[in-house]
């Protein structure tokens, strides 16, 4: 109490301890009266040692009664901050809305409501405290504050309430020149959390209309891609403009890469290292998709330039993601270029990779590419051996090389041994979905069926939204011609739970033309492959041209592939069994 009244915390006025010095007042001025009195002294004193005492309630009162008597807002603020200690949300909420009655523009008063409210999970309530805030925040600052909204109401728990009540409050900023963007983007997200894609949509190509070179739509769009695919427009109509941020690019060509499709994330990226050849963060990306593409010699380009701009760049401080030679990022461009050079058949030069790194945090991974090396080279009990020697700290580093080890066998296609080290993997981890899946799909390659299809369905029993188990069981029934019904329905489901997805499109082609519906499986294939030109989906897409009759189309697609993964198994097995001669 003392300390309060020592610097005027209370009464808002000057302090009671020894005055300053000040310059000689005009004698014919009237002294100021200070607003603490004898009795809102003792008042005061009383409602802190009722708090100091333990009995909040009292305290509560008698400093919101002096409030009340006084209007002074410091003291409004400190009878909500002792209900708010006291956790009596509802009192607090009370002396909240005293305060914003005498004090009606209050900032403070209205944030204090609107945080209560949104605690109190009484969000519908918000609009009136919401309202008094944004017209109160000066004009250059109102923008950022209405963008900040959504934030606000991201875990309420009836959204549709949330954006209906707030809606009216914004409305008035939706025609207003300094926020009519913010306002839009800003109702599309609360639209959008409410569970209303076309609202939301609606209001962020209004957004893009308002201002076309504004980053907040097309940011808002990007995020919107994978459930809705009519707001990639948004992005590229904002991305035709010559003045386009190649930052906004980047982070298109990233949302392309997320949804698989690949040769657009490259032709984005593309054109971002053009505009901005100094950025090195691009370069990375673009090598892996390049690696992702078998295109290992454009791979090592990118890398090799993502490489040399790290280098020349100035240390990092220690934690950073570049952290000079050795950190983080260099890490992972040394190991896409050792894959690289695997990709192009020169083990050496992918050894040589793989040496520049000395990074715990990558020993595994770093180990792991040294034992697929030696695999292929014909030491796959030592290359087992490499894996195993890794230290490791607890169950999940033991799981890590299980899963490594079984790389390693895969790439080598010793696949009973691999089926063998997941079997006793399950039998440790009996409910890990990963390890499961990756389990039955080993038991395809060596034609145990009815266990791929146990397992499957353990992952999917474990996981419900596990959509690659659905999918491989869709498609292997589907290959197989079994129960193509049920392949069908199976791949339906995947596709459900992953939008768009070009492998599970690729099952979806290919379990229509099992069914003997080759139009709809050649436009589900050549979506599939347009997205993600794939070399398996590309045997499939090849199969069905080739039945049709388009044989030119077909040889040109086969030959596109094989120039990308000539060692493919179902490429080849593709061409063996429809008697196709050279390419």
């Amino acid at each position: 109490m003392a300390a309060l009244l020592a610097t005027g915390a209370l009464t808002g006025g000057a302090s009671l301890a020894a005055p300053a010095p000040t310059a000689p007042a005009d004698e014919s001025a009237a002294p100021a009266r200070s607003a603490l009195d004898a009795r809102l002294f003792y008042q005061l004193l009383i409602g802190e040692l009722e708090l100091r005492g333990g009995e909040v309630g009292s305290a509560y009162q008698v400093i919101l009664d002096a409030a009340r008597r006084t209007n002074d807002e410091t003291l409004y603020r400190r009878a909500v901050e002792i209900a708010m200690q006291a956790r009596a949300g509802d009192e607090a909420l009370a002396a909240t809305r005293a305060w914003r009655g005498a004090w009606p523009a209050s900032v403070d008063a209205a944030r204090f409501e609107l945080q209560l409210l949104l605690a109190l999970n009484r969000a519908a309530e918000t609009a009136d405290p919401l309202r008094t805030l944004l017209e109160q925040t000066p004009d250059a600052d109102r923008a950022g504050v209405i963008a900040a909204v959504p934030r606000l109401f991201q875990r309420a728990p009836d959204r549709q309430a949330v954006a209906g009540a707030i809606e009216p409050v914004l409305r008035p900023y939706l025609e207003r020149d300094d926020t009519r963007v913010a306002a839009h983007v800003a109702l599309a997200r609360l639209w959008l959390g409410a569970g209303d894609k076309e609202r939301a949509l609606e209001l962020a190509r209004a957004a893009a209309r308002a201002e076309p070179a504004a980053p907040g739509p097309v940011l808002l769009a990007l995020e919107m891609m994978e459930d809705t695919p009519a707001a990639e427009a948004v992005v590229t109509d904002a991305l035709r403009a010559p003045d386009a941020d190649p930052m906004l690019r980047l982070a298109y060509a990233q949302a392309l890469a997320q949804a698989q499709r690949y040769p657009d994330a490259v032709a984005q990226l593309e054109r971002v290292t053009q505009a901005r050849p100094e950025l090195a963060p691009p370069w990375l990306t673009l090598g892996a998709l390049h690696l992702e593409l078998r295109e290992p010699a454009a791979a090592e380009a990118a890398l090799k330039r993502y490489v040399q701009l790290v280098e020349a760049a100035p240390a990092a401080p220690a934690g950073s993601d570049d952290e000079g030679p050795h950190g983080g990022s260099l890490t992972q461009a040394w190991l896409l270029l050792a894959q690289a050079a695997e990709q192009r058949g020169d083990l050496k030069a992918a050894e040589a990779w793989l040496e520049r790194i000395d990074s715990p945090e990558q020993a595994l991974q770093v180990q792991t590419r040294r034992a697929i090396l030696a695999a292929r080279r014909g030491d796959v009990q030592g290359a087992r051996e490499m894996v195993r020697g890794v230290p490791e700290r607890n169950a999940q580093d033991a799981r890590a090389k299980l899963l490594a080890e079984t790389q390693v066998l895969r790439e080598v296609r010793r696949w009973s041994d691999a089926y063998a080290v997941l079997a006793g993997a399950t039998e440790r981890f009996p409910d890990d979905t990963d390890l499961l899946y990756e389990q039955a799909m080993l038991a395809e390659k060596i034609d145990r069926m009815d266990d791929m299809e146990r397992l499957l369905r353990r992952v999917m029993e474990l996981k419900p939204d596990h959509h690659h188990a659905y999918n491989a069981l869709g498609y292997s029934l589907a290959d197989r011609n079994l129960r193509l019904e049920e392949a069908r329905a199976l791949i339906v489901r995947a596709l459900e739970l992953a939008p768009g997805d070009p492998f599970i499109t690729d099952s979806m082609g290919w379990v229509e033309y099992r069914l003997g519906n080759r139009a709809e499986a050649l436009r589900l294939l050549r979506q599939a492959y347009a997205t993600r030109p794939d070399t398996e989906i590309a045997a499939h897409l090849g199969e069905v041209l080739w039945v049709s009759g388009e044989h030119d189309e077909a040889r040109r697609v086969w030959r596109d592939a094989k120039r990308r993964d000539a060692d493919n198994d179902v490429l080849r097995e593709t061409l063996a069994r429809l008697r196709v001669g050279d390419l």
